[in-house]
Parts: C-alpha cells; structure tokens; sequence
C-alpha cells in the first residue's frame, strides 16, 4: 500500500469539503480530498434543479435546526453570506435573487463547482483522489493520522470530516463520518430525512394522485412551525418548499394542518358573497383562488353534501364549518420518501462536543467537523451551503 504525507486529509469532496482544502491549501499546508464517488460535487451539480441556491440574502441562526441552537453563529458571523457572495462575483457568476431571498446562479451549478476547484488548484497544494472510500481514520500519535481507504493508507497531522449525511444515498450519501466519530468518542444524535417530501397510505393519497403536479399557495403547520409557500400534490403524496421545510419539524405519526387559502379570510368571504351572490354554488366561488380540479377534490372531501346547493341557502353554521375545514384542514402523512429524495440529514454528531470556533473536536486534536455530517440542518433556501462554507471556513483557519 502507498503511503503519502498530507498536512491536512479531507474526507469529501462535497461543498464543505472542497471550501475547506481551498481554504486550508491557502494558509500553505498540503492537502489531499478523499471521494468515494467517481466524480466530485455530485450534490452541488444536482442542487436547486441543477442551478444551486448557493446561500440567502438573509442568514439568521434562527433558519437552523440544531440540539445546541448557539453553535452555529459563531461560523456564520466570522464567514457571512456576503464573503461568498463576493467570490461568486469575483468570478462573474451571472446569478438572480429568487423568493425569500434565495440567490440561484443563472447558468447552472457547474459554475460553482468550477470556481470551487479552481480556488483548490490557485496554490498547486490540493490533490483530489476519487474513487476511494474510507474504511476508517486511526490516531497514530499526537497530530499523526492515518486514512485506511480503498486506495491505500494516507498519513496527515489533520483529518477534516466533510462526508455529508444519509441524504441521496445515489450521489455518495452515507454514514462513514457518523461511524468516524463514534470512534473517537463523540455522541450522534439518532438521524432522519429533512427536507424531503411526504408520503400517504389513506384516502387522501388517492387525492393526491389524482392531484399530481398541481400546485398551490399554501400555509403548512404544526404545532413546532409553519411555512406558506407552494404545496405540490404527487403521485405519492405532498411535496413542494412548504412541505419540505415542515419535515423537518414533523416525525412519524403526527398530524399537521393545511390553510389552502392563507391570504384570504374565507369567514368574511363566504359571508360577503351569500348576499351579493345568493345563486352561485361554493365551487364557482373558490375556482378564482384554486385551480378547478383541486376545488373540485376538496369539495368532495368537505362539502359535498351542499355541493349543489345555491351560497344563499346554505346556513351561516356550515359556511362557518367549511371556512375552517379549509382553513384548517388536516391530514395524516404515513411517512417521508427518506433518504432517497432527502436533500438534508436531520441530527448528527453532537456539537457540544465540537469547537463552535475551529471546527475541531473536543475529544481528538486535530480531527474536525464540517458541513451536514454535524447536527446542524437549515431550512430550504440556501442555508444548508452557507453553512457548508461558514464551517469550512472555520476548520480552514486550524486545521
């Protein structure tokens, strides 16, 4: 077996991954990226429909799930978005400013993975090898490791844990930093699919079959949080950013609410339209604010016993009554689609026992933590890279 001196080893060449050799590569140490996929960035190039919701204009610690909530404000105050903003600019990235702040590139997320390998190449200090796999990370001696992999054993002073998570198994997902820090010492926090779509087994999974691919404005809530933004009915049940973003407050067997109509006050509607429209039946009124086939679905769900009656005849009590159904309509989800359709892993290794300034373990000098493989997970919209580069640029610093 070979065998190769590196100052630093980073294991995956992720977003988080190729930041922190870029980075680190620029302090002057000698670093070397470990890939088990064939090819790097896999994640990056498939992210945002292929055109990379590389961070938000909007960054706040709030926009993180995390057992230890402060640990991420530290990173995100010393790297901002604004750092990664202007080397998207230095660059001449064409990108555009989307809902919510969401900045996206114009031309697809090749240019950041591009620019992300042209900062690791900038020094001639980064070598990148795909195609191997981690078998596991031995503390030799102090600020001496060795990386077992599928291509031979690789010695470093430091090794930096940028796996990722369970998410996407196909695009190199998998658990060998939750295995690495196991080994030395650290808590994980047990892991879930975030950020992923939900799936039915009752009745309304038939409705939402029938439903596929149509889309709405609405509002998704429990009693943990709520989102309004668009809701996309499939084949399998409810995905879209609304649905996605309440996964990862929702776990298996709980319920959570709908308002299909979050802008509106139906109360008053249906109130207001009972006597300037006394004929018209409900339907006709709410085709203006949904598409018809969705109106048409939660009509048969809500009130299909005065489908056919006139506004004007029915009672006040069941205007009342169907307002808040649609308001407040409720569903029952059986599960998610897991780690399949993930875009993040939920839970991790345990950051109070991670240096919120270095990265670094507590427990092993020299060995550090970076990206999704901690128990840190964003909201949709740009934060799970912000805080990819924000830890990288941590560890960086030390490592």
């Amino acid at each position: 077996m070979s065998r190769n001196q590196y100052d630093v080893i980073v294991l995956g060449a992720g977003a988080s991954g190729l930041m922190c050799a870029a980075l680190a590569a620029q302090r002057g140490r000698k670093v070397l990226i470990l890939e088990k996929a064939n090819k790097i960035g896999k994640k990056i190039l498939m992210s945002g429909g292929g055109k990379c919701n590389f961070t938000n204009l909007s960054v706040e610690p709030e926009h993180y799930i995390s057992h230890n909530p402060h640990f991420v404000i530290s990173a995100l105050s010393r790297y901002t978005n604004w750092d990664f903003i202007g080397m998207v600019c230095d660059y001449g990235i064409a990108y555009e400013e989307r809902k919510h702040g969401q900045l996206f590139t114009l031309n697809g997320a090749k240019e950041i993975l591009a620019m992300l390998l042209n900062e690791c190449e900038k020094t001639g200090l980064v070598s990148i090898k795909t195609d191997a796999e981690v078998k596991s990370v031995q503390s030799v001696s102090e600020q001496h490791f060795q990386t077992i992999t599928t291509m031979g054993v690789f010695d470093s002073e430091s090794v930096v844990v940028s796996t990722g998570g369970l998410s996407i198994p196909t695009l190199g997902g998998s658990g060998i930093g939750y295995d690495i820090a196991k080994k030395f010492g650290h808590a994980i926090y047990p892991t879930r699919a975030g950020l992923v779509p939900f799936t039915f087994s009752d009745q309304f999974k038939e409705v939402t079959t029938r439903l596929s691919g149509n889309a709405v404005d609405a509002t998704l809530s429990n009693d943990l949080n709520s989102f309004t933004e668009a809701l996309l009915f499939t084949h399998r049940g409810l995905s879209g950013p609304s649905s996605l973003q309440l996964s990862n407050y929702w776990d298996v067997g709980q319920r959570f609410n709908i308002n299909f109509l979050p802008y509106l006050d139906l109360h008053v509607l249906f109130k207001t339209k009972k006597l300037s429209h006394a004929k018209s039946l409900l339907r006709t009124l709410l085709i203006e604010h949904l598409p018809k086939s969705v109106v048409l679905e939660l009509q048969a769900l809500i009130w299909a016993d005065v489908a056919e009656t006139a506004l004007g005849n029915i009672s006040d009590e069941k205007l009342e009554q169907i307002a808040s159904r649609l308001h407040t309509f409720e569903v029952k989800p059986s599960g998610t689609e897991g780690y399949r359709t993930a875009e993040v892993t939920l839970g991790g290794v345990d950051t109070t026992e991670i240096s919120s300034k270095t990265m670094e373990s507590k427990k092993q000098k020299g060995l550090y933590f970076i990206g999704e493989v901690l128990d840190v997970s964003g909201h949709l919209g740009g934060y799970n890279f912000q805080w990819a580069w924000a830890s990288a640029y941590a560890a960086a610093q030390y490592a």
